[in-house]
């Protein structure tokens, strides 16, 4: 998704006014680049997770690297949290439900699952902020019907092609009811 899906998601965040204390979860973090720029941006409670050993390797690199001890990383099947994996403020996903939805072994039921674990990670009017090269708008509203509702719609970038207007990336934001 690349350096503008993390302006994008900062920028809300700083629009928005929300608190530099927040809880935040990065839900599948890969590298842990988000983490890192949330971090410069002042954040102090950053957690990010992957299901991936060596992704959490990677981004323990990283935040040495950067300095950012603070942030916590762990390894975590978000499909299966653990007990300890609650009260986020926020929740930020960059790509993971789109690979979850590209699972060949019961899609559906791990998209619900996804959505059940984001309902028992996240506090009550908490925010969602999901990125994704798979999803339309409406498709997602659809997705995250239950429990959500949409707030806003952040710009991405569009495209023309065959006199159509569309978008290669969407960006969300909802909070839990």
């Amino acid at each position: 998704f690349g350096e503008e899906s993390v302006v994008r998601i900062i920028r809300w965040l700083e629009k928005k006014k929300v608190p530099l204390d927040s809880s935040v979860l990065d839900i599948g973090t890969g590298n842990g680049v988000l983490l890192i720029e949330l971090a410069k941006s002042g954040y102090t409670n950053l957690t990010g997770i992957d299901y991936s050993p060596s992704a959490i390797q990677l981004s323990e690199k990283v935040r040495e690297k950067e300095g950012m001890s603070h942030i916590k990383l762990k390894v975590e099947d978000f499909l299966a949290p653990s007990a300890e994996l609650s009260g986020f403020e926020i929740c930020i996903d960059k790509g993971t439900f789109d690979a979850v939805s590209l699972n060949p072994d019961n899609a559906l039921g791990k998209r619900k699952q996804y959505v059940r674990s984001l309902c028992s990670v996240l506090k009550t009017e908490g925010f969602f902020l999901i990125t994704s090269c798979n999803w339309t708008k409406e498709e997602l509203l659809n997705e995250f019907q239950e429990g959500f509702e949409i707030l806003e719609e952040l710009p991405t970038p569009k495209f023309c092609f065959g006199g159509r207007i569309g978008n290669s990336v969407t960006a969300l934001v909802f909070q839990k009811k």
